[in-house]
């Protein structure tokens, strides 16, 4: 959410931003809405005030005719304040929807372009492996060296389902204690927690996931939600609270189960594991002081915390810059990084890392104490540490061999007993 005085006095600005990420948005449409609040506030301020000086007066009235006179012009009052602040709850309601779907305004190095395929490379890592015989993709080597049930998966959770086994399952465990251990030893300023994934409207409303994502979130019988990614329970676990500036940056790793409903990709990757309904994730959340300069440094940072992982596992990567139609309603700047998979000879995404300045904390309400003692909203960032069952895809395929087996990666091998090889049984 944006602050309303800075959209008013920046409605070209905001325009501009919301045509830059392809967002259908009327900035001149708010302002006619907020123009009708402010109109009514004053109004409403002022019967207020007629209401309180006929109060005063009335105690003062001896001359019963003059005090019936006085409490009729009361009552004309009272029921005039009614109307309005009927009015009132209706103008208020139809701005505070306009409000949350104001985009922020995407920094000066995004892209231009609509869909993903505009995305800028501008990083790559590693090379890329080289086979002497043609690649089996992470569905026929996880069947054939039976690490995975699909047609058990969709019998028992439907379209998408999974099971994984044996190694299958230790890969996953595996990758979980890479993480840990890489952020326990090298990124102590982290704290970490495990966060609800079953959460309440106000938390997704708050994070900006609504009301546009809408159709990619599982809702239950009582109304609530299952997210997406840690972030909105991690985000929300800071709501409405002020904290000390020395307190700040304020660094969490968080793990949690994560569900999509993949709306819209139904033809797209049917069968596997790059989009499943339900999975694992870590995620990295900052929240660091109101300053511009402030957040382009933890964003780098998270995305070296990312890089980090995949370079230990010794998987080869691209990180890209998204484009302006790739961004979604409150991110200001957002790298993906995306991780190679021999088997469709491209990059597959594997991470996205995103700031937001204060959009987040605005919705809220997170802020911090500044050295002048003002208070401050705070600004929020997050990347993904590492998402799974998705990376097993380009572990498999990037470490098989000509005889269906696949070499485990040096770094996961003490996760699995020593185990080099996972090999037909």
């Amino acid at each position: 959410m944006l602050d309303i005085k800075f959209i008013r006095e920046n409605k070209e600005l905001v325009a501009e931003g919301a045509r830059k990420k392809s967002i259908k948005f009327d900035v001149n449409e708010l302002l006619k809405a907020d123009d009708a609040r402010r109109e009514l506030l004053v109004e409403i301020e002022k019967k207020r005030a007629e209401q309180n000086e006929v109060s005063f007066r009335l105690p003062e009235i001896k001359d019963d005719a003059a005090k019936r006179e006085l409490l009729g012009q009361m009552k004309i009052l009272k029921e005039g304040l009614q109307k309005e602040e009927e009015k009132l709850k209706e103008v208020m309601k139809n701005w505070q929807e306009l409000m949350l779907k104001v985009p922020n305004i995407p920094d000066v190095s995004v892209p231009e372009g609509a869909t993903d395929a505009d995305n800028k490379e501008v990083k790559v890592w590693g090379e890329l492996p080289k086979f002497d015989f043609k690649p089996k993709d992470h569905i026929e080597l996880m069947e054939s060296l039976d690490l995975a049930d699909f047609e058990a998966g969709s019998k028992v959770a439907g379209f998408r389902g999974y099971f994984l086994k044996n190694e299958g399952a230790e890969l996953e465990f595996a990758v979980w204690q890479l993480t840990m251990d890489l952020f326990r030893e090298k990124k102590k300023d982290y704290g970490v927690m495990f966060v609800p994934s079953l959460v309440k409207r106000d938390t997704l409303l708050g994070t900006g996931y609504l009301p546009g994502g809408e159709d990619d979130l599982y809702k239950t019988q009582d109304t609530d939600y299952l997210a997406g990614t840690a972030e909105v329970a991690t985000m929300s676990y800071f709501s409405d609270t002020i904290l000390p500036k020395k307190d700040l940056p304020k660094k969490v790793l968080a793990f949690s189960p994560a569900f999509r409903r993949e709306a819209g990709s139904y033809s797209k990757d049917v069968k596997g594991l790059y989009r499943v309904h339900e999975f694992m994730k870590f995620e990295q959340v900052i929240l660091c002081e109101a300053s511009h300069e402030e957040s382009v440094k933890h964003h780098e940072e998270l995305l070296g915390n990312a890089e980090d992982i995949l370079q230990a596992l010794h998987l080869p990567y691209h990180v890209v810059l998204s484009c302006g139609g790739d961004l979604g309603l409150g991110q200001v700047k957002k790298y993906d990084i995306e991780t190679w998979m021999p088997s469709k000879n491209k990059y597959g995404e594997t991470h996205s890392c995103s700031y937001f300045h204060d959009f987040q904390c605005r919705r809220l309400n997170i802020k911090y104490k500044d050295d002048d003692s003002k208070t401050k909203f705070a600004h929020s960032l997050n990347n993904t540490a590492i998402a799974t069952p998705r990376i097993l895809i380009q572990i498999l395929e990037n470490y098989q061999q000509a005889d269906g087996s696949v070499k485990i990666p040096e770094a996961l091998q003490k996760y699995m007993g020593g185990k080099k090889v996972i090999a037909k049984r």
